[in-house]
């Protein structure tokens, strides 16, 4: 297979070893020449410099079989239209699928119009530790509860160099990751409420999050956040049977009923040590069936949840 990798910053070159290593080839094509040089002293292959819109100006698009979307924030929605617009038919861009709301509703619509398959790059949905956790769940006969906490680490991305209004979609940008794959295991919210206060400087429309609800297949969940205290990301998941204990979200622990005691989960970890977690197998899901992947009409559906989260 031939695949289109657009970007060449530290994401495209985590994508580019996962290529290498499933046989395919691709071109890669970037901006500026200093990430160019990087990612050939990383991978050793040449980068398409100038833009996509130059690439695309000067280049066919007809041999490659899909592209995978590896560019900053802002511009993810923007390339990706490109894409659908010169007639690329499969699509990986990196979660969330786009800038905002309206960038990631502009991604889905011009999609349904062209006929492009579009997927969001949430490669925790890949991990070891989720792909056991669903055996297990599946043994027990499904979630009946979960609970799963999101707290963003202000001291460090109050520092981040990014472009303007990113840090202000933080949850929409970052904190999905983990948002998505509690929804992903436990049930997508039938109902929810969500409570919301605080801001900083960065952060404008909350810095406290906590709410609780119920899903489309009858499970109890609630969630809780604080980005002004100390935490982590975490996420545990109830069935008849076990407690599933996700913290670090790598790493999978278990809890069987009528015991205290808390068990390490053995996994399979081979490709999530190998390559950056969760990658591997999301590419090779994305050249086969697509399956556990997000599409974008889906995730359209969440912004809405998302919105709820972040404003309340």
């Amino acid at each position: 297979m031939h695949i289109l990798l657009l970007g060449a910053g530290p994401m495209a070159i985590e994508y580019a070893k996962v290529l290498k290593a499933l046989q395919c080839s691709y071109t890669v094509v970037g901006r500026g020449e200093s990430s160019a040089a990087k990612f050939y002293e990383a991978i050793g292959s040449s980068v398409h410099v100038g833009g996509v819109e130059r690439f695309l100006e000067e280049n066919s698009v007809v041999e490659y079989d899909a592209a995978i979307v590896a560019v900053s924030e802002k511009n993810l929605g923007d390339i990706t239209r490109k894409l659908i617009s010169v007639g690329i038919e499969k699509i990986l861009v990196e979660k969330p699928g786009g800038f905002d709301y309206a960038d990631i509703l502009s991604v889905s619509t011009e999609a349904k119009k062209q006929g492009s398959q579009v997927w969001v790059g949430y490669n925790r949905r890949f991990y070891s530790s989720t792909q056991k956790a669903q055996e297990i769940i599946a043994e027990d006969g499904g979630v009946k509860s979960f609970t799963f906490e999101f707290t963003e680490w202000s001291h460090v991305i109050s520092l981040l160099e990014k472009e303007e209004g990113v840090l202000e979609e933080w949850l929409l940008a970052n904190s999905t990751h983990l948002i998505d794959l509690a929804f992903y295991l436990g049930g997508d919210p039938e109902t929810m409420n969500s409570y919301v206060v605080g801001n900083l400087p960065w952060h404008s429309s909350g810095s406290i999050f906590t709410g609780s609800g119920i899903t489309s297949t009858g499970a109890l969940f609630s969630y809780h956040a604080n980005w002004e205290s100390p935490g982590r990301w975490g996420l545990e998941i109830l069935t008849s049977r076990h407690r599933l204990i996700f913290r670090p979200l790598e790493q999978l622990q278990k809890q069987k009923i009528g015991t205290t005691v808390i068990e390490q989960v053995d996994l399979d970890e081979t490709k999530d040590t190998q390559f950056k977690p969760g990658l591997f197998h999301m590419v090779e899901s994305l050249l086969s069936d697509c399956k556990g992947l997000l599409s974008i009409e889906d995730q359209v559906k969440k912004l809405r949840i998302y919105q709820q989260i972040k404003n309340g």
